[in-house]
């Protein structure tokens, strides 16, 4: 008895947990923390932040010494000195050599190394700005997606009692069968809209699933957040707007490639500047007579000779890659501008679209649906004026839903486009 007691409680509890499962209720918010933490697009961006810092360590290093050993003038005949082998007569050196940079290039590489860094910290800020916007839309797709699903069950379940009700009439002789059949039509139609709104919203699960990667749980997501109101929407000035290009993260990231692309130029320019290797050495080499015990020291400078190559190929490319950051610069900028530009004109339009419809339009399709409604029921009206009105006010509804889904988009691509970021220190 005891054990079927166990038995029914973890059953109760596996239900409750698999009916929990089968609706994963997520804000916006909730869904954008997720994001922000495991998305892989965002994972690969950390990753090359990390390369970067890297890369700044390594340019600003010091070249190593070199050890260098070596051993000549051993007799193959044996015909050396005997004794111990530190008395024969061997010559061994030993030397150290050391690298010394001229012209500020360990200062150059490390300079470009660091703005390469803020570079590639803007483009992780960048990542995340667009990373929001994508979540934000597919988080308004599966809103709009769940909401399609219950404005088409809520049709179709009225024209299946409508359906009924005629059949009842046609059956007490009230009304032709003809009209049954439209009916029948109809029920079918919005049958078919609910399959579809239903395949809508399992497609947006699964484009929020793999946002957060989680493609598991893509069936258990559901939308929790009410719909964005367009009563409070206020845009800036434009000079307002145009200040806020030089601040988002993909402007700053394309600054920071030019200041890199100038450390660059200016490291090539002192590759012309010329390095010098020194090297201190110890020599032992016995000798019977002059050096018996054999130690001597020895001091070497090495300076290369500009006879052939002048480092022209470096400098060309390095003026070449600051040309093309700067280009690069204009191109994100004109791009910026643009988005933020478009974002306000779609916002505006979104804004005045949605407010006709919950204003003016549904309240309009909603009247005339109940007035045939009450015609309908004392005979003023057919059954085919009814199903009219009812399809216009369902048609009135859906465009009303997707106006909301606009304007919940627009005010994302807007908030995307105007996101700002602190500049990097360097």
């Amino acid at each position: 008895m005891l054990f079927r007691c166990f038995v029914v409680i973890g059953l109760a509890l596996a239900h409750t947990a698999y009916a929990a499962e089968l609706d994963r209720a997520i804000t916006l918010q909730q869904a954008t923390s997720i994001a922000l933490e495991r998305n892989h697009d965002l994972q690969l961006a950390a990753t090359a932040l990390t390369i970067a810092r890297a890369n700044l360590l390594s340019a600003d290093s010091a070249p190593n010494p070199t050890l260098g050993v070596s051993t000549g003038s051993i007799q193959l005949s044996g015909a050396g000195r005997g004794g111990a082998l530190w008395r024969k007569e061997i010559d061994t050196i030993v030397g150290v050599n050391q690298l010394l940079e001229r012209g500020g290039k360990r200062a150059l590489r490390a300079e470009s190394a660091r703005f390469r860094l803020n570079a590639a910290a803007q483009d992780l800020g960048d990542v995340r700005r667009q990373l929001r916007l994508m979540v934000a839309q597919a988080y308004t797709d599966l809103h709009a997606a769940q909401d399609r699903v219950l404005a088409s069950q809520d049709g179709a379940r009225l024209l299946d009692a409508a359906l009924l009700a005629t059949q009842l009439r046609r059956d007490a002789g009230d009304i032709a069968g003809a009209d049954v059949e439209r009916v029948r039509v109809e029920a079918l139609r919005a049958r078919n809209d609910v399959n579809t709104a239903q395949a809508d919203q399992r497609r947006a699960q699964q484009l929020l699933a793999f946002l957060l990667a989680e493609p598991d749980s893509a069936g258990a997501l559901r939308a929790a957040d009410d719909w964005p109101s367009p009563d409070d929407i206020t845009l800036p000035d434009r000079t307002a707007m145009l200040s806020m290009i030089d601040r988002r993260a993909d402007v700053r990231a394309a600054i920071a490639r030019i200041d890199s692309a100038l450390a660059g130029a200016k490291l090539a320019e002192s590759l012309r500047t010329r390095d010098v290797s020194v090297g201190l050495q110890y020599e032992h080499y016995p000798q019977p007579g002059s050096n018996p015990n054999g130690n001597s020291v020895g001091f070497s400078v090495q300076v290369p000779l500009f006879t052939r190559y002048y480092y022209e190929g470096e400098i060309s490319a390095s003026l070449a890659t600051l040309d093309a950051a700067r280009i690069q610069h204009d191109r994100v900028r004109a791009a910026a501008e643009t988005e933020i530009n478009s974002a306000a004109l779609a916002l505006i339009s979104a804004t005045e679209r949605l407010r006709r419809y919950r204003d003016e339009l549904l309240r309009s399709a909603e009247n005339a649906a109940r007035a045939a409604e009450y015609a309908y029921q004392n005979g003023a009206v057919g059954v085919i004026d009814l199903i009219d009105a009812r399809r216009t006010l369902r048609a009135t509804r859906l465009d009303g839903l997707n106006a909301q889904a606009d304007f919940s988009k627009a005010l994302a691509s807007w908030q995307a486009a105007t996101e700002t970021t602190e500049e990097e220190s360097k």
